[in-house]
């Protein structure tokens, strides 16, 4: 439980692999993790840190570099990370945040997800087969708005943990960009249609997300599982 329940303001930087449950609950703190320096093995083919990570996290800021294990970010609620790969099972029940992922990711990828959003970079062109496709779509990066967010993300990843697979990505990054793939929940990416529909017809943040559940309860595509 390295991290677990850290509040804003607080940055644990470990040179170093941590074991299960790091960042649990984290409340807004700023997690950092890398090999220590002068390392020769690739960050990237590593378990730097172990299941269940994440698990619960509301809120803050997370750069891994290596894998982690299974259970990734099972029901983050709030919480931005990059990863450099995942176990089976991520990001599992998952309600809230954006994670990057830069690896490979196990079986069931996405079971139960109901909100946030994942990147994952599709290096080798197996992801959609590892995915649990019951409540989530799978998308092309088209919005600017996330490619923005990416990248911001990949460079601050690069400067914390010098890796070099963040490295490799922006030095390419007009390719690279096309590998990546937007996992969005279906019932959240259709409540967040229904919120800027709504907001533009003059309703506050407050309304348009009361009217937007409404619509989202009563849809019949929803019900018929669409």
């Amino acid at each position: 439980s390295f991290g677990a329940f850290i509040p804003r303001g607080m940055t644990l930087h470990l040179e170093g692999d941590a074991n299960d449950y790091t960042a649990k609950g984290l409340s807004g703190g700023k997690i950092i993790v890398r090999p220590p320096a002068g390392s020769t093995f690739k960050a990237e083919e590593n378990v730097i840190i172990g299941n269940t990570s994440f698990y619960g996290a509301t809120s803050g800021e997370a750069f891994i570099r290596g894998q982690a294990g299974e259970r990734f970010c099972v029901r983050n609620s709030g919480v931005n990370v990059v990863i450099e790969g995942m176990g089976d099972h991520g990001l599992e029940y998952m309600t809230g945040g954006r994670v990057i992922n830069l690896g490979k990711v196990g079986k069931n990828f996405g079971a139960g997800m109901s909100g946030g959003v994942g990147y994952i970079y599709d290096y080798d062109g197996t992801f959609e087969k590892k995915c649990n496709k019951e409540m989530i779509l799978l998308e092309s990066l088209s919005d600017e708005g996330d490619v923005v967010f990416i990248k911001s993300m990949l460079e601050r990843h690069l400067a914390y943990t010098d890796s070099d697979l963040a490295k490799s990505i922006l030095a390419d990054w007009n390719q690279a960009r096309k590998r990546f793939i937007k996992v969005i929940p279906k019932d959240y990416k259709r409540m967040l249609e229904a919120i800027e529909r709504v907001k533009r017809e003059g309703l506050s943040d407050t309304e348009a997300v009361m009217v937007a559940f409404d619509e989202n309860k009563n849809d019949k595509s929803r019900v018929g599982g669409k």
